[in-house]
């Protein structure tokens, strides 16, 4: 069926109104899967997916009403807010989705519906670094940290994201030293992805990391990167006087959606207790639904208390956050 998609977008033709909700999806095939294998068989819906690592709101306002969309799929409260502000999503009304989401991770108008959440944390080495030697995202910037500090690129959605919940708490001129203070004590230039970082960690690179809680779970059930993992612990710092920074992956459905009611179908499967412990076992998330528990194995990691600002008031820095780390060429 995903190759049926494909042929059908690389046509510009519209798909016939069938039994099945068709995804434009930033998250990897194998993440979802699970979900979409799940999704049917409850229903007998087809679940169509198409990967599209990026310009899924270009991709969507380009198709306009010939578009097959009914479904997107993201990661990050940015991404939602865009696909909102740039008019590719359509508001839904369901007591399902209201029931089961919290309203602090979705949107008032019923645009967008958080389904997980993720911690942005510190992986830390089991041999170079102190149990309780970290603190705080401000601490980081202590010269303490100098040559010790591995990361990703500034300008990923997931460094952005902590850059603008750090504007919120601090402001601009704070966050713009604080970020100098992290370039000066990284171990090297930005470079590669999370799990990337605990890699270098491992090799003996750098000793701390920033990284999303769920990546641990993917390495220790990848024999590859086992070793990289038991390497590190993780550990959660907060903002000062504030929580765990957490961001959300998330769902909307398409403006122009060809199979409404088969899109709301599958939105509110994905909020059902059901594909939320999927999204808890499969994927080492926590699940937006407060009544599902995270997995054994993520809570073994120690407790979170997620940082109680609104997402959508981050989401309002992003583009303060990348005009900071620009100035500070935070990847050079």
């Amino acid at each position: 069926m995903r190759t049926a998609l494909l042929a059908v977008l690389a046509a510009g033709t519209a798909l016939p109104a069938l039994a099945e909700v068709n995804i434009y999806s930033y998250r990897q095939p194998e993440l979802i899967q699970p979900l979409l294998d799940g999704f049917t068989e409850k229903t007998g819906i087809e679940a169509n997916s198409a990967y599209i690592d990026k310009g899924i709101v270009e991709r969507l306002q380009a198709e306009g009403e010939r578009s097959p969309a009914d479904i997107i799929l993201t990661v990050d409260i940015s991404r939602l807010t865009n696909a909102k502000d740039a008019g590719v999503t359509q508001a839904v009304e369901s007591d399902v989705l209201t029931d089961n989401i919290p309203a602090a991770l979705r949107d008032p108008e019923g645009h967008w519906f958080g389904l997980t959440t993720r911690g942005r944390i510190v992986y830390a080495s089991k041999d170079r670094v102190a149990e309780g030697e970290v603190t705080t995202y401000e601490d980081l910037a202590d010269d303490k940290w100098q040559g010790r500090i591995c990361t990703r690129s500034g300008t990923h959605v997931y460094t952005l994201g902590l850059v603008s919940a750090m504007i919120e708490h601090h402001g601009e001129d704070y966050t713009r030293e604080w970020l100098q203070g992290v370039k000066d004590n990284l171990a090297r230039a930005p470079e590669g992805n999370d799990r990337a970082q605990v890699k270098a960690i491992w090799a003996g690179e750098c000793d701390i990391s920033l990284g999303n809680t769920y990546y641990m779970g993917k390495m220790l059930e990848d024999p590859e990167q086992q070793e990289w993992a038991n390497a590190v612990n993780v550990t959660f710092p907060t903002f000062e006087n504030a929580g765990t920074h957490v961001n959300i992956s998330g769902v909307a459905m398409a403006a122009n959606a060809p199979h409404p009611e088969d899109a709301r179908a599958f939105m509110e499967y994905l909020a059902s207790p059901e594909a939320q412990q999927i999204y808890a076992e499969a994927n080492f998330e926590y699940p937006a639904d407060p009544e599902t528990e995270a997995s054994d194995v993520v809570k073994g990691w120690g407790e979170i208390t997620p940082d109680e600002t609104d997402l959508a008031a981050i989401a309002e820095h992003r583009a303060d956050a990348l005009r900071l780390v620009e100035e500070v060429n935070f990847d050079g």
